[in-house]
């Protein structure tokens, strides 16, 4: 869908509902407006997830990916369960993203801040309102903040109280992070138990091990030169931060600050806008325009330089580093064709803007078994003419935004030890899109690693 730029009047003074005047897209339609709007009340009434001076944190590590002094890794599921939520699941989906930013650190010598689609994505924009299971027409499955995924027509009934569910499976996620992320399970010291045993006994898992060791000896060393590894917390503990693509539940979960007066959506730290909703006349940038958290933008094949200089100036018209971060998803074989205009124009015009690359919804196809599916090979295509992209204009590739989990999954084919089509229907697990499994993540961590060592950063 193109987001041809239409300029519709804005309210003179935005809030938190002012997106309520502007064309909504893929938004739910809820039976009952009262029942939504009680539910959204109730929203507003609940404690904050994430606070103000935290997605503060997150915009200026942001401005140093903007200033090619740092990448971004920024990974999770397609669309978060109400049905596979525990403990072990959250650790599992945080093990791989440590060990690939270990290889991403490791190989890179870069910062690489940590941002989970995680704690709060629970709605996907779909490209058709309706789907076809077992010869039944029914209405496309969009989350489990919206609808059941069973497929029944009444479990596909949009229910507006799964929002505080969502909420509430969020702030337990988000506890648990926490945990894991500051009391121990993420210190450098641990990067051996990161490794899961199934991904242990693989070309992947025995690569990571290497790198494992080599951190660890260079940590032995440095305590042996008399150095106190125990002062340094950035050692022990991690910065790791909240990402989603949702609207409507935002509204009531946006507070205004008590430092700086500014509003922040505290449902995350960060927030993006779909290739499918950024529209610059449309109700998801009117929204995102007003809250003060960083923000993604996915930009694909059919944007323009002159759409992506509007949504620069609608989404961070004070030219703020680290406020916004646009991520392309253009596909293997077009994004080095249709990337430069755009890093061209940017640049030109003097926005500071993080570039980072989904690798993930342009590469999507369907198998003869009607089984959605991506290619790792095309996925790493993708990744590969991002940075060829980049280096061409001299602008800085800051980071990759997937689709994984932690989990033994068979849902893209290809990889070291490679997933076949016929294999796909072993454990295809996902709710929506496929999801590189942690092996297949692992082996595309090391080859990111190495197209950072060839074209490192301008800094």
């Amino acid at each position: 869908m193109s987001a041809t730029p239409k300029h519709s009047p804005e309210p003179e003074v935005w809030s938190p509902s002012s997106w309520r005047a502007y064309p909504a897209l893929h938004q739910p339609e809820w039976p009952d407006a009262e029942q939504a709007e009680g539910v959204r009340s109730r929203l507003a009434s609940l404690p904050p997830l994430v606070f103000a001076g935290e997605a503060r944190q997150l915009r200026d590590a942001l401005g140093e990916v903007a200033g090619g002094r740092a990448f971004v890794l920024q990974a999770g599921d397609c669309a978060e369960s109400f049905h596979e939520f525990s403990a072990p699941l959250i650790r599992d989906k945080l093990k791989i993203l440590l060990q690939m930013a270990a290889v991403l650190t490791y190989g890179g010598m870069l910062p690489v801040v940590k941002v989970g689609r995680i704690a709060g994505q629970f709605a996907k924009a779909r490209s058709s309102s309706t789907e076809t299971v077992e010869g039944v027409e029914l209405t496309s499955f969009r989350g489990h903040m919206v609808h059941g995924d069973e497929p029944t027509l009444d479990a596909r009934v949009p229910d507006p109280e799964r929002m505080l569910q969502v909420y509430h499976q969020s702030a337990a996620t988000l506890n648990l992070l926490r945990a894991f992320t500051k009391g121990g399970f993420a210190d450098l010291m641990q990067v051996h138990a990161w490794n899961q045993e199934f991904v242990a006994n693989s070309p992947e898992g025995r690569r990571y091990e290497v790198i494992a060791s080599e951190i660890e000896r260079a940590l032995r060393f440095m305590a042996a030169c008399g150095i106190d590894l125990t002062s340094a917390p950035q050692l022990h503990q991690i910065d790791f931060w909240t990402s989603h693509e949702v609207l409507d539940h935002e509204e009531g979960l946006t507070r205004r600050d008590s430092l700086t007066g500014d509003w922040y959506d505290c449902s995350a730290h960060m927030l993006w806008i779909g290739e499918r909703t950024r529209q610059p006349d449309g109700a998801h940038v009117e929204f995102f325009s007003g809250v003060n958290n960083p923000i993604g933008c996915k930009i694909g094949p059919d944007a323009t330089p002159e759409d992506v200089l509007l949504l620069c100036e609608r989404l961070n018209p004070d030219r703020i580093p680290g406020r916004l971060t646009l991520i392309s998803r253009m596909g293997a074989d077009r994004i080095f064709e249709l990337l430069p205009p755009h890093l061209r124009a940017v640049r030109e015009a003097g926005h500071p803007v993080a570039w980072v690359c989904d690798p993930m919804h342009a590469n999507v196809f369907t198998t003869n078994s009607g089984l959605k599916t991506r290619h790792l090979d095309a996925v790493m295509g993708e990744i590969e003419g991002f940075f060829a992209a980049h280096r061409h204009e001299g602008t800085w590739p800051g980071g990759v935004h997937l689709e994984f989990t932690g989990e033994d999954v068979t849902e893209c084919l290809g990889g070291s030890e490679e997933v076949h089509e016929d294999e796909l229907n072993l454990r295809y697990m996902t709710l929506c899109d496929p999801r590189l499994n942690a092996r297949q993540s692992l082996d595309l961590a090391f080859r990111v690693a190495e197209l950072m060592r060839r074209y490192p950063s301008p800094r």
